[in-house]
């Protein structure tokens, strides 16, 4: 009864927190009349007490060369703006007669005339006065006048474009996305030169104030799928979006499912594949991972790169991928049942060779495998947050310390230990990170039914994984596709992948756009001539 009071306590303090948290959020409505004033250091003074005294928020107060009446300001953030072209702009500013400025009716396009810079935006309250400058953009207040104008000048250090660390390839491009929103849409706009190319914005996280574009291909992409990608965006309410992973858990569906519905990489060439096929990119601000959807389950074993090889290799790796798959989620429960529960099931050899090495073991098969695999999983996690240069170390401990001498000690057998390693190894073969830690997450739970009921063990756990993952949708679209429901038509890049000259359509049940190529475009000899005498060539 205390326990079941606890969780409401729980729940409804919970609901406090956030009730707490939006009351906490900053109002733009406050003080929304000073720009009305006209007066630069009246303007000024609100900004500070809206953004403080950081040494990082630039309000420097400039002279005019021609009228010493009239004042111009300027406001930005240090390290967002390029300071060495602003001060050029403010120097040409200066320069001009601000009486010419105030008598123009239309004083942003006399701006236009002499700042070159793309785009100035007219501010006339100070709610969206304050965020541009914290998004990045120069406000240039000027005296007399009731309103501001902002413009971007991007500047500070930012990352270059680098080949992925995650997802590298042999053969293929090596650009990657970066941390900035507008160079990840221009890697996109280079690959897909189309007018039909659309990226809509949002802006999310009430604190963080996060630019978020969801980009499609206008005739594609399936206009329901868009519709409900805006919608769910616009649902999310929090204050803070740093990563794509905050927005991919508010919008997925079916939130208590281990398998990911939505796929997420920071190759641009795969996102441009995807919207290529019907599929929706969100691409957020601050993270190089951009996110795709929807998807199927057999996404996740294609790379990139099995469209720039050979058909008949790239089929042969998917179903390498796909038996890795099997491997790493259900070698480990296999061997703690056989070993423990159906031993017939073996060799007689075999069985001689594993009960010998097992003579001297401690532990049973389960909890041994359950050793093994969390200390696996514990080398893994240091192996990633330890330093580059002490990483090699790591493996070096894990490989030598903790399996050669764990065997040699006894504590483990050495069949164990290639289990477990095999079982690692086939875990890195799946190209997408989420897919694979829901394997590891998975395994765990069949080791357990395997070492309590054996094969019928594994068997009671499949069943409802089978179960779940038939019943999951993404964004409408049945995630097992095209194996259930089954679709012939989308047979031709599943496992096996025909030759690109055989792949005419897009997956139908994504997009509504069916065609993408003409037909009989397989190669034959057409316009070369045979030459009779080619084989009497020295």
């Amino acid at each position: 009864m205390s326990i079941f009071l606890r969780i409401i306590q729980t729940f409804f303090s919970g609901k406090r927190a956030k009730r707490n948290a939006t009351q906490d959020m900053p109002s733009d409505e406050s003080n929304s009349s000073i720009l009305q004033s006209g007066s630069v250091p009246e303007v000024l003074q609100f900004l500070r007490s809206q953004l403080g005294n950081s040494p990082d928020i630039i309000l420097q107060e400039l002279g005019d060369a021609s009228h010493k009446l009239h004042r111009i300001a300027v406001c930005y953030v240090d390290g967002l703006v390029d300071t060495k072209l602003l001060s050029t702009l403010m120097r040409s500013l200066l320069s001009l007669s601000l009486e010419e400025t105030l008598k123009n009716p239309q004083p942003e396009e006399w701006l236009k005339e002499h700042i070159p810079v793309s785009q100035i935006s007219v501010v006339k309250s100070d709610g969206p006065l304050v965020q541009s400058i914290l998004e990045g953009q120069t406000a240039v207040i000027i005296d007399g006048m009731k309103k501001a104008f902002t413009f971007s000048i991007p500047g500070g250090s930012r990352r270059s474009i680098e080949e992925p660390s995650t997802q590298t390839v042999i053969r293929g491009p090596k650009e990657g996305f970066t941390e900035e929103i507008g160079t990840n849409i221009a890697l996109l706009r280079r690959r897909i030169r189309s007018p039909h190319l659309r990226f809509e914005t949002r802006t999310l996280g009430q604190y963080t104030q996060t630019k978020v574009a969801v980009g499609y291909i206008n005739g594609i992409a399936n206009k329901d799928v868009v519709d409900e990608v805006m919608a769910r965006l616009d649902r999310i309410d929090t204050d803070s979006i740093l990563e794509g992973g905050y927005i991919e858990e508010f919008i997925q569906d079916g939130a208590y499912t281990p398998f990911p519905t939505i796929y997420n990489t920071e190759r641009p060439d795969t996102v441009a594949a995807g919207m290529l096929e019907g599929l929706v990119a969100i691409i957020v601000d601050g993270t190089p991972f951009t996110l795709l959807a929807p998807v199927t389950f057999f996404r996740f074993f294609a790379s990139s790169e099995d469209y720039y090889q050979r058909y008949d290799i790239s089929s042969f790796l998917r179903l390498v991928r796909l038996v890795s798959f099997i491997v790493a989620l259900m070698l480990p429960a296999v061997y703690i049942a056989i070993t423990t529960f159906q031993q017939e099931m073996l060799p007689t050899t075999l069985l001689i060779t594993l009960a010998a090495q097992r003579e001297g073991t401690p532990l049973p098969a389960l909890l041994e495998a359950l050793v093994m695999e969390l200390t696996f999983e514990v080398i893994r996690e240091a192996g990633v947050r330890m330093p580059r240069a002490i990483g090699p170390a790591i493996s070096i401990v894990g490989a030598l310390v903790l399996g050669q001498a764990a065997v040699q000690a006894g504590l483990v057998s050495a069949a164990m230990v290639i289990v477990v390693s095999f079982t690692a190894i086939s875990n890195f073969v799946l190209p997408a990170i989420n897919m694979a830690s829901a394997v590891r997450l998975l395994r765990f739970a069949l080791m357990l039914l395997a070492g309590t009921l054996g094969l019928f063990g594994i068997l009671v756990g499949l069943v409802p994984i089978l179960v779940h993952l038939v019943s999951i949708r993404s964004f409408g679209v049945p995630y097992m596709v095209p194996l259930a429901p089954l679709d012939w038509s989308n047979m031709k890049d599943f496992i096996v992948r025909l030759p690109w000259w055989r792949m005419k359509t897009r997956p139908v049940i994504i997009t509504k756009s069916r065609y993408r190529q003409a037909a009989h475009q397989e190669p034959r000899t057409q316009h070369i001539a045979e030459d009779e005498n080619f084989d009497q060539l020295p």
